[in-house]
């Protein structure tokens, strides 16, 4: 898998061809690290002050890459997940022209449970705006990357990646990720409202749906309550792809919460279809 990823020529005439390149071999560094610590008896867990769980891996892999992302772009910014709840330290978009976003272990529930979707997301954001993602998930043996400009791939394709050609809701089908999120966002009726017009609906979880949109497998996912280490990897495949990317209301970026990805075809009209009253 790393092989293929790391020597493509995928995207090399690409203006962030340097930076994909980096951000592979940060994966590799990173898998490294993560199926090591994968099912380990002695894997430590502990509960953060949002009360969700952090590993040894989790925690060993982002100073792995914040370590070695200092040495290679020192004029560079970091924002990970855990140096995020650890130091308190924000992204800063409105400031920082080219900030590197790292999510370790994207799916720690399950990665500490034994269940193989999860995946270590990095991704190169320039004035705001995500430009280079690569999503690794080494227990599915699996890794996709994106760069504005060069296209999406995947390790497993030996052609870009595209969304589908979905045109109607009624042919749609629907990844909502979990439903407690929506519960506690408010939009329970949506949700299912939506669920009742779409051909089909599954929950496939953490960064899973979103590469299926950019695959063609899924035509729409989305989710409250996300950060932006959440969604930042994701967004330069989901439009390199010929996908959108947006908040569920619609609000470009990933700074509003939330994120809404489709073939492009339905993207308004999911976006509607989330609308509050």
């Amino acid at each position: 898998m790393t092989d293929s990823a790391a020597d493509s020529p995928a995207g090399a005439a690409a203006p962030y061809a340097a930076d994909l390149a980096l951000a592979l071999a940060l994966a590799d560094d990173a898998d490294a690290v993560s199926l090591e610590r994968y099912r380990a008896a002695d894997l430590d867990v502990t509960l953060k002050a949002d009360h969700t769980h952090v590993t040894d891996a989790d925690q060993r892999v982002e100073r792995i890459l914040r370590s070695r992302l200092a040495e290679v772009r020192p004029d560079d910014a970091f924002y990970g997940e855990e140096t995020a709840a650890a130091e308190g330290v924000p992204a800063d978009p409105e400031h920082t022209h080219r900030q590197w976003i790292v999510d370790p272990i994207d799916g720690t529930a399950n990665f500490l449970r034994g269940v193989p979707i999860w995946a270590t997301l990095i991704a190169l954001v320039v004035d705001g705006a995500p430009v280079v993602g690569v999503v690794s998930a080494p227990a599915l043996g699996r890794r996709w990357w994106g760069s504005l400009g060069g296209g999406a791939f995947a390790s497993d394709r030996d052609a870009q990646l595209r969304v589908s050609t979905v045109k109607t809701l009624a042919d749609a089908s629907l990844s909502y990720n979990g439903l407690q999120y929506w519960i506690d966002d408010g939009r329970t009726e949506q949700l299912l409202s939506l669920a009742g017009t779409v051909w089909r609906t599954r929950a496939f979880g953490d960064f899973w749906p979103y590469m299926l949109v950019a695959e063609g497998a899924v035509d729409v996912t989305g989710e409250p309550g996300l950060a932006p280490y959440d969604m930042a990897a994701l967004v330069p495949i989901v439009t390199e792809a010929g996908g959108r990317f947006s908040s569920v209301d619609g609000e470009p970026g990933i700074w509003h919460g939330s994120a809404l990805a489709t073939n492009g075809l339905l993207h308004d009209a999911a976006v509607a279809a989330f609308a509050r009253p």
